[in-house]
């Protein structure tokens, strides 16, 4: 009988379906059934995550009490670093068998570092190498945003050897220079003479906040023209992306890597729940589907997915129409650069912000116990 389970069939079509989601709740048996039946992947977290997680509910008061009890004294941040370490721990242990049958290019599990080192490219590494060792599990990926000082954070965590999946990316700019940085990193590793064939990388593309952003603009436009790109241009830019890693890693500067091992840095795409309630649920999951791709899925967008997605092989093809969408918003006077660079700045404050509220939530519950 035919699997009828479109999230099991979007692995047959080259992609990996991650869930953008953690909470302690979910690590015994919840998390393990999703890699059973769905053929769920690897997982993602990210500030605001774990703020929904710690913060509004009691799920680590135990924990939290515990590690209170043992170190009165440590700080907020040193609190949250446990938790978040005991969650990504056990996620990572759940996938150890998706990594093992995959050899090391899924299962993988992502924890970001402090939002506050955004613009701080050493203090990314430092932070970076410290969770890498005390995560201590070879299917962990640190994050890492996409800034201009994320991109060399990024390259010498690969010299150093780190699985590193680089979030906060919107323009193809910015996503160039990411996958420059992965071969430089590899070559500087190689160089060396340590191996390159265990590394694994992600770029994560966010999709649907661009669009969000686009749509606003073309609204206010109100010509024919702009309101036939409305819902267009995130999938447009996600496409041209796309082609540059298929050129870029196909191409003659990584074969001598591919030669050593190394592995291409997938492209993995995020923000991919829908945001407008006029288009479909599943919209960036059924349009981005390809080879040596991530989408890592929020748990309602992956409920929709599983009850009415349909998986085809979509990615690989209208880029012509793409790079002609995207000359239209020229066109138009809608800067797709500017929209790119407030998204990426907006995307660092979000996630600054939730951190922020989710330290302040430990406080507060530090507070109460020594009450």
């Amino acid at each position: 009988m035919a699997n009828t389970n479109p999230l099991v069939d979007v692995y047959g079509k080259g992609q990996s379906i991650w869930l953008d989601f953690i909470q302690r709740s979910m690590l015994d048996g919840e998390l393990q059934a999703l890699i059973k039946d769905d053929s769920i992947m690897g997982l993602t977290s990210n500030p605001s995550i774990f703020e929904n997680a710690i913060a509004n509910t009691n799920e680590y008061d135990v924990s939290l009490a515990a590690l209170i009890s043992r170190a009165p004294d440590t700080s907020n941040l040193e609190l949250f670093n446990e938790l978040a370490i005991e969650d990504i721990q056990a996620a990572a242990d759940a996938f150890k068998d998706t990594y093992l049958q995959t050899d090391g290019v899924d299962g993988m599990v992502s924890l970001e570092v402090a939002p506050d080192l955004a613009h701080d490219s050493a203090g990314t590494v430092a932070m970076g190498l410290d969770l890498n060792a005390r995560v201590n599990r070879p299917n962990l990926m640190i994050k890492v945003p996409g800034t201009v000082a994320g991109v060399s954070a990024f390259e010498e965590l690969t010299a150093k050897g780190v699985n590193v999946n680089v979030t906060l990316l919107f323009s193809v700019a910015r996503y160039k220079e990411i996958a420059q940085a992965y071969i430089k990193g590899l070559e500087r590793r190689h160089a060396a003479g340590h191996p390159i064939d265990k590394i694994a990388s992600v770029a994560s593309f966010f999709v649907s906040r661009v669009d969000s952003a686009v749509d606003k603009q073309l609204v206010d436009l109100g010509s024919d023209v702009a309101l036939a790109l409305k819902g267009k241009i995130a999938i447009a830019n996600a496409k041209v992306a796309y082609g540059h890693f298929a050129n870029l890693f196909g191409s003659q500067q990584f074969t001598a890597l591919r030669e050593q091992g190394a592995r291409p840095q997938r492209l993995l795409w995020a923000s991919t729940g829908t945001k407008d309630p006029d288009y479909s649920d599943v919209l960036y999951i059924e349009e981005l589907i390809g080879p040596d791709t991530v989408n890592t899925v929020p748990p309602k967008t992956m409920d929709a997915f599983r009850d009415h997605g349909t998986a085809n092989t979509t990615l690989t093809a209208g880029l012509a129409e793409a790079h002609q969408q995207l000359s239209q918003l020229t066109s138009l006077g809608v800067s797709l650069d500017t929209i790119t660079e407030e998204l990426e700045q907006a995307g660092i404050k979000s996630f600054a912000d939730a951190f922020d509220r989710l330290l302040a939530s430990i406080n507060s519950k530090k507070q109460a116990l020594a009450s």
